[in-house]
């Protein structure tokens, strides 16, 4: 095959891509930016509704399940699987780009019957379960995959802990030029300064220590809060006498980006689980400060007193303090804002999709060869 000739290429999510999700956004992303070169990507997962690109191909409803502290949609079901089957006989993809490969699903069926050379990408960071106690199964599937890839050091960690193996750390990719043609939400000379959240709500997203950090507080501020979960309800009747606070609701990544846009901070207060800081990127590059938690897998992308103010996990105070730094602090605001668009160069989805096409092209030329 040239290197100059357009792939035919199957990127297949586990998650439904109609719910909102950081491993959603980088395969959507990801086969976006891999149309705009000439190839032909497809993506394949879960929808409940409409799928949300006209290149993508749903394998039917998910089902919520648990996973790594959050609510996961999955769909490990039979006709999920005979969907991924005659899809991957339909579209005779030349290499298939699995995300989360071993996640129950529609990857897991890809997996298994290898019709194309394999890449698999793997996101989850911290601990799991079922990587410990299923590896033996997990050890024999893993070796059906050509070339492996993790997001974050925290990620190669997890993976090479339970499954062992070579991985190539490629950190995930932000489409920084959507971001920033994206028109700003309107708001007015007099409003307060923005605080934005954009999240699920349940515990590991951390809203409720943001709550907290606003009770102990009079910040002159106003509150954006997107997203939902299992927490929206107790937290709204917590906060209904906070007129500072907006609930939004889920909203759509071009909602999300026009807020990210006009807010004044981006506040990412969560407690664990992340391997990568694909949100604080986007906050970056769409021009806001981000104060955030001091995690391992945000700390991949942000840097304290550099490019955003990082704090103790669960301290709201610590918290309280940073927003108001921010807030009070003009010439701070700016630096860090400036740092920020600079860090965010360094994410382009656009070298990443060029990486991509790299290793699809070797994979190829080996499958090939022998």
């Amino acid at each position: 095959m040239e290197s100059t000739s357009a792939l035919r290429i199957g990127i297949i999510c586990p998650y439904s891509l109609t719910i909102p999700g950081g491993v959603q956004a980088q395969v959507l992303g990801l086969a976006r930016e891999l149309r705009l070169r000439g190839h032909k990507a497809r993506v394949l997962g879960p929808c409940d509704g409409p799928p949300p690109e006209s290149f993508v191909t749903p394998l039917g409803d998910s089902l919520p399940l648990a996973a790594n502290g959050s609510i996961v949609p999955l769909a490990p079901d039979l006709p999920a699987a005979l969907r991924t089957l005659q899809a991957l006989r339909d579209e005779s993809f030349d290499v298939l780009h699995l995300h989360e490969p071993l996640v129950p699903g529609p990857t897991v069926t890809a997996l298994v019957v290898h019709t194309a050379p394999t890449i698999g990408t793997f996101h989850a960071a911290g601990t799991s379960a079922s990587y410990r106690l299923l590896r033996p199964a997990l050890s024999r599937l893993i070796n059906r995959i050509d070339h492996k890839v993790v997001v974050s050091k925290d990620a190669l960690a997890l993976a090479q802990e339970h499954l062992g193996g070579q991985y190539e750390v490629l950190f995930n990719g932000v489409e920084l030029e959507q971001i920033r043609a994206t028109r700003k939400f309107p708001t007015g000379p007099g409003d307060p300064p923005t605080v934005f959240f954009c999240g699920r709500h349940e515990h590991r997203k951390g809203l409720r220590i943001l709550v907290e950090a606003l009770e102990q507080s009079d910040l002159n501020v106003r509150v954006w809060i997107a997203g939902e979960g299992p927490e929206t309800a107790e937290l709204m009747a917590r906060t209904s006498g906070d007129s500072r606070i907006e609930w939004l609701g889920r909203v759509t990544d071009e909602d999300k980006f026009a807020r990210l846009r006009a807010a004044d901070l981006f506040c990412a207060p969560s407690l664990g689980g992340e391997s990568f800081g694909v949100v604080l990127i986007e906050a970056m590059a769409a021009g806001t400060t981000v104060v955030a938690s001091s995690l391992d897998g945000y700390r991949n992308v942000a840097t304290n007193e550099v490019d955003s103010l990082l704090v103790p996990p669960g301290d709201a105070s610590a918290l309280t303090n940073a927003l108001s730094s921010v807030v009070s602090n003009q010439e701070l605001a700016e630096r860090l804002r400036a740092a920020g668009d600079e860090r965010a160069e360094q994410f382009a989805m656009s070298a990443l999709a060029d990486r991509y096409v790299g290793i699809y092209r070797a994979a190829i030329a080996s499958s090939i060869a022998d």
